[in-house]
């Protein structure tokens, strides 16, 4: 409980840590310590609610009487309707521009994504966010900025949206640090670019070619063989490239046909093998010291940059505009072939959401057709007597309004 008493530095200098004084003249006004420094403040009522507003530290340039001289100012100022901790904020969000907020942004947000996330967040605000905004007030970034921005980047789509998205959880943090006023972020306003979403899969003759030149780079053993093991792999579980190429011999579990991941974009997640992808497996060779599945170059590191490769593979395939993540989407619509519902592809492939393994929706059609093309057929085998009877179904006339009244 805070005691009462006329300020001076005496009683200053004989506060204990979290012990508070307010002055027994000046009604608002107190010092408070906390751990080795006392700090002055104004306790009082703004707009109906109670408010401590921090005048300053004990010493330079505060003393008990400059402390008791700001105090009053201060409350004539509430007294007369003003605010100080909102203008306050105002002065700051004028003083910090968009760049210096982005410096603080990273360090308190940023540093805790994953490190490929964390990649694209300094991507977009080096390339885009920061060469549009970078010197203006952060809190003076409104719709139209944006909008003038957005249209610049039309040239790449995609990019533009992804920046706008990433700008927005930038804006929304701003509002939780007090550089902008709240419900102040005018992204979710912007009307974005529309994306054509790019669904390539392999159809059974492609995949036919790709297992012939796959087997053919094996056997001559001219394309890295760790880098076809990792495109079986990558066709063979759904996984996403990354999750292949850093994957441990540690994580597999070979009893149990499982491969138990830490640490995904989705976070912990585990891809189940078939009999295939057991052989591929077991067809590594594993080097000693080397706790990685796919070895690189460099002693003790994963393998990487196998695009190249892919490339290679691709064109002898005779296969056009497919990327190695496109490995992934064709492990799904295979599956969907397959007769696998949704909700179960969607855990093998580690979606975090319902919607994104939606995409493959259109895809189960396949297999619906061929069912009922199996009833159609055992249905139709049991009426073959109709065909040969020749049934014929009389014509029911059309009777004159009149007879119906």
């Amino acid at each position: 409980m805070p005691f009462h008493k006329r300020i001076t530095k005496t009683v200053v200098d004989a506060l204990q840590p979290g012990e508070e004084c307010r002055d027994s003249e000046l009604k608002g006004f107190g010092v408070r310590r906390r751990g080795a420094s006392s700090s002055y403040f104004v306790h009082t009522r703004i707009n109906g609610r109670l408010k401590r507003l921090t005048i300053g530290k004990h010493g330079s340039p505060f003393t008990p009487e400059t402390a008791r001289k700001e105090a009053a100012r201060l409350l004539v100022h509430i007294r007369a309707g003003g605010n100080p901790a909102a203008e306050r904020d105002d002065r700051r969000r004028v003083q910090v521009t968009f760049e210096q907020a982005s410096e603080t942004f990273f360090l308190q947000h940023v540093a805790k994504l994953k490190p490929r996330t964390s990649g694209v967040y300094r991507t977009l605000f080096s390339c885009q966010l920061n060469v549009a905004f970078g010197r203006m007030a952060i809190g003076a970034v409104r719709y139209a900025d944006i909008a003038k921005a957005h249209a610049g980047w039309s040239s790449k789509p995609r990019t533009a949206n992804h920046a706008i998205a990433v700008l927005s959880k930038f804006l929304n943090w701003c509002e939780t640090q007090g550089l902008r006023e709240k419900h102040s972020n005018p992204c979710p306003d912007l009307k974005r670019y529309r994306e054509i979403k790019r669904e390539r899969y392999l159809s059974h003759d492609e995949l036919t070619r790709l297992g012939e030149v796959l087997a053919e780079a094996w056997r001559k053993g001219d394309i890295n063989r760790y880098v076809v093991s990792a495109i079986l792999l990558l066709l063979l579980t759904g996984a996403r490239l990354q999750e292949v190429l850093t994957m441990k011999w540690s994580y597999v579990d070979l009893n149990r046909r499982r491969i138990r991941l830490p640490d995904s974009k989705t976070g912990q997640k585990t891809l189940v093998l078939g009999d295939f992808a057991i052989r591929v497996l077991q067809d590594i060779v594993r080097l000693q010291g080397n706790e990685y599945v796919l070895p690189g170059h460099a002693e003790g590191s994963h393998l990487v940059g196998i695009h190249h490769s892919w490339r290679t593979i691709c064109a002898r395939a005779g296969l056009q505009d497919l990327r190695l993540h496109d490995l992934r989407h064709s492990f799904a619509s295979f599956a969907v072939d397959a007769g696998g519902s949704l909700p179960v592809i969607g855990r093998l492939l580690g979606h975090s959401s319902p919607q994104t393994t939606a995409r493959y929706a259109h895809v189960a059609a396949d297999p619906s057709q061929k069912l009922a093309d199996a009833a159609d057929k055992l249905i139709g085998g049991k009426l073959r007597g109709m065909k040969d009877a020749q049934v014929k179904v009389p014509m029911f006339r059309r009777r004159p309004l009149a007879a119906h009244r």
